[in-house]
């Protein structure tokens, strides 16, 4: 929760007051979607949830919640030094300013309507009114465009953490059932009331029982949600204005930036330098779609930088937190006012400098270390041709299990191997690196059947398997930049192989890659290691061979089964 108070205030009240209405909204469409079930079912949910919302405190929070959403999204447009903008924070402003445009009828018919005649707004009212009605077809595309609006919000908001990443796509498969729950219920209360009102004696009971509104009262509706528009409209207009009024004036002034290795520039100034670089087609790396919480912006201020405003705390954070030098900045938070002279950390430019993948891309993944065991002793006395040769047959012995079981080796290291299972998600990353494990142990014991036919003594290994999030990107000098893998589950992985030699097992295969496979480990003797370099202690499945891998697990579930 800490991204929450990040930001100037007007992004942390953005936050929290879209917190409140996302919170209303999910309990608005599951309690409509609760007409698959029953009149009653409905009626229970929506008079628990107006309990709330129509409380004193429950409605002044809610509809000042609406109101500051709005107002601050209307005045942070406003004060944007450009409306160029990456797509999904285009669509996303653009689902935002239909919100209102489309809810006001909605408040107007419920809210209003029950305060000023006294109209019973059920579901029932409600149903009736916007059943087989241009409005009704409407009602139904602002609660997806609120849904999508809501969700992208979220997603946005807290993507980088490490446990939204592992459940994201659960919670799209959720995100996605709940509208289709809310207007299969809508559709299904409104057959019901439709039938209700067939029948004279129940139709005019429901009206008094709703206190219907009568056509007077249906004028002054109508005309109370008219003038709301007008109210919005104006309000748009205004911040229009103010933004065309602050664009011809800042043409007076411009400022000269020059790129590194890129091009140089003539800018408004009042722009953050971020916006500089899409206004000029400088392409400029920002995952966090410049909102200074993913560091990708940065630059090395080459000249120019003591004429630079210092760095709000926010930005001194995040530049902290990635151990920045003194000269770097965000480029999304520094508005040049003088000539600057900067180098862009990371490019997106496949024709400039480094390839596309030189910005990284984090996964969570599985991935494994593998090492042969007493390979100094063993290689001693021997000539360089002979070593190269026995390293040769090992691998070619070993590697195609890998590549057949979905892995790719990452790097050779020495007499040992770094390989990745990059699939489409960490479940089958999981399992095609325990596949691999298995074939890996079976094709060794082969090759020493060979090794024995040539009077060879035996190779003997050690394996880590472990899954965690990785950074996968090319890193050296330009031109001549690898691909690797980086991060703290690749220095685990690495201690975890070390482990096996002084357990004396083949492989070491940690608790979470067994989870992310679909294993259950509550059955399993796992071992609790502390590894050098590992902030903590990581349990573990330690297995004889890998052969026996599967044989273990199976017996486990085995036992649950039959108990």
């Amino acid at each position: 929760m800490n991204d929450l108070w990040r930001g100037n205030w007007a992004t942390r009240t953005r936050i929290v007051t879209g917190l409140i209405l996302f919170t209303f909204a999910f309990f608005h469409f599951l309690n409509l979607g609760l007409g698959l079930f029953s009149d009653e079912a409905l009626d229970w949910g929506q008079d628990a949830r107006l309990a709330i919302t129509r409380s004193e405190i429950g409605e002044f929070v809610l509809m000042a919640s609406l109101l500051i959403h709005a107002g601050l999204s209307i005045y942070t447009l406003a004060l944007r030094r450009t409306l160029r903008m990456p797509a999904w924070e285009a669509t996303q402003v653009v689902l935002g300013l239909l919100v209102p445009l489309l809810l006001i009828k909605h408040i107007v018919h419920t809210h209003v309507a029950h305060d000023m005649f006294g109209v019973n707004d059920e579901y029932g009212y409600v149903t009736v009114l916007l059943w087989d009605t241009v409005d009704g077809a409407w009602q139904a595309v602002l609660l997806l465009i609120v849904w999508v609006h809501g969700c992208m919000g979220l997603h946005f908001w807290i993507r980088a953490k490490s446990w939204w990443q592992r459940w994201f796509p659960f919670l799209v498969g959720v995100a996605m059932l709940v509208p289709a729950f809310a207007l299969s219920g809508f559709m299904v209360q409104g057959r019901r009331m439709l039938l209700l009102f067939q029948d004279d004696q129940i139709r005019s009971a429901l009206i008094r029982d709703y206190h219907w509104p009568d056509a007077d009262a249906f004028a002054t509706l109508v005309m109370i949600a008219d003038y709301m528009l007008y109210t919005f409209w104006a309000v748009l207009a205004l911040a229009a204005a103010f933004y065309m009024t602050r664009k011809v004036l800042s043409w007076r002034k411009s400022v000269r930036i020059k790129y590194s290795n890129g091009p140089e520039v003539s800018a408004f100034k009042g722009l953050t330098l971020l916006e500089i670089s899409r206004n000029n087609g400088v392409p400029h790396t920002s995952l966090c779609g410049g909102r200074g919480r993913c560091t990708t912006c940065r630059v090395i201020v080459e000249d120019g930088g003591d004429l630079l405003h210092p760095p709000s705390a926010a930005e001194a954070r995040s530049l902290a937190a990635v151990k920045a030098p003194a000269n770097a900045r965000l480029a999304c938070q520094i508005r040049p006012t003088h000539p600057l002279t900067v180098l862009r950390v990371f490019r997106p430019d496949g024709k400039r400098g480094r390839a596309h993948a030189s910005q990284g891309e984090e996964r969570r993944l599985a991935i494994l270390f593998l090492d042969m065991r007493g390979f100094t002793a063993r290689t001693t006395g021997q000539l360089p041709y002979d070593v190269v040769f026995l390293l040769n047959r090992f691998f070619d012995a070993i590697v195609p299990s890998i590549v057949q079981s979905g892995g790719t080796v990452d790097k050779y290291l020495g007499d040992g191997l770094l390989a990745v299972f990059e699939t489409e998600d960490e479940h089958s990353s999981a399992r095609t690196a325990l596949k691999a494990a298995e074939n890996i142990s079976a094709e060794l014991a082969k090759f020493n059947q060979t090794l024995a036919s040539e009077d060879v003594p035996p190779v003997a290994i050690g394996m880590g398997l472990h899954l965690g999030n990785l950074v996968l990107g090319e890193i050296g000098a330009a031109g001549n930049a690898p691909r690797t893998l980086i991060g703290d589950t690749v220095n685990a992985t690495s201690r975890l192989e070390g482990m096996t030699k002084e357990l004396k097992v083949e492989l070491l295969v940690s608790e979470v890659l067994l989870h992310s496979a679909g294993h259950d480990t509550a059955g399993l003797k796992l071992e609790t290691l502390d590894l050098r370099g590992v902030s903590e202690p990581l349990s573990a499945l330690a297995v004889s061979s890998g052969t026996e891998l599967m044989q273990v697990l199976e017996t486990v579930h085995r036992s649950k089964r039959q108990n």
